[in-house]
């Protein structure tokens, strides 16, 4: 079963920047690139690194601790094959900022 969860204000995340939060005991990213919305669980695949801090070059983040990239649209790295993030739903509401999540 799916719940969205409200993050605050959709005009608080101005393009460029990006919002950690924590959702039912999970970390999670989302990032506001050129005006489009994208939410991912805070936790690289290959081992676990937090994605917060990574650098963000367009829709790609890199991992911070292994130099990894991925493309916040799908969640997976370039190319075939590859590791992907989790992601979530996103959208705004009534001038607020949804999450949509599992429920535990």
């Amino acid at each position: 079963m799916k719940r969205e969860v409200d993050l605050g204000a959709a005009d608080s995340l101005v393009p460029g920047q990006r919002k950690l939060a924590f959702i039912d005991g999970r970390s999670v990213v989302v990032f506001n690139v050129e005006g489009s919305l994208h939410a991912v669980e805070n936790s690289c695949p290959h081992n676990g690194a937090s994605l917060a801090s990574g650098r963000l070059e367009g829709n790609l983040i890199t991992c911070p601790a292994h130099g990894l990239r991925f493309d916040l649209r799908t969640g997976c790295m370039p190319g075939a094959g590859g590791l992907c993030l989790s992601v979530l739903p996103v959208r705004t509401v009534d001038g607020k900022l949804m999450v949509e999540v599992e429920q535990a």
